[in-house]
């Protein structure tokens, strides 16, 4: 019995990217404090899970969140911080990568 063509199913597999998020804020201890409730009782689970540096001086939380774009990860953080907000992109190399990059930009 004959089936006809048949079309194997593939798994696609979309991996978003990730971005660490970096939120600076006023180092005054009660703007500071301030924050970080805001980011507490947000009911968000990565401002909830934020690492913050005010206990060093550095007035940062950081959390790392995997969307599709910068403005989703933008998005998260409460408006008003978001004009001190950095996004950057994380990236991994394996060292084949890392050679392989390298022999596209050897001096002959």
């Amino acid at each position: 019995m004959s089936l006809g063509n048949i079309v194997e199913p593939t798994l696609i597999i979309q991996v978003m990217a990730k971005y660490l998020v970096e939120v600076s804020h006023s180092s005054d201890k009660i703007e500071c404090l301030y924050t970080i409730q805001i980011f507490l009782s947000s009911g968000s689970h990565f401002l909830t899970h934020a690492d913050w540096g005010c206990l060093d001086g550095e007035h940062k939380a950081w959390f790392i969140i995997e969307v599709d774009t910068k403005e989703e990860a933008m998005q998260i953080v409460p408006s008003y911080y978001r004009r001190n907000t950095k996004i950057t992109l994380l990236s991994r190399f394996n060292l084949t990568e890392v050679e392989s990059m390298l022999s596209h930009h050897e001096i002959s």
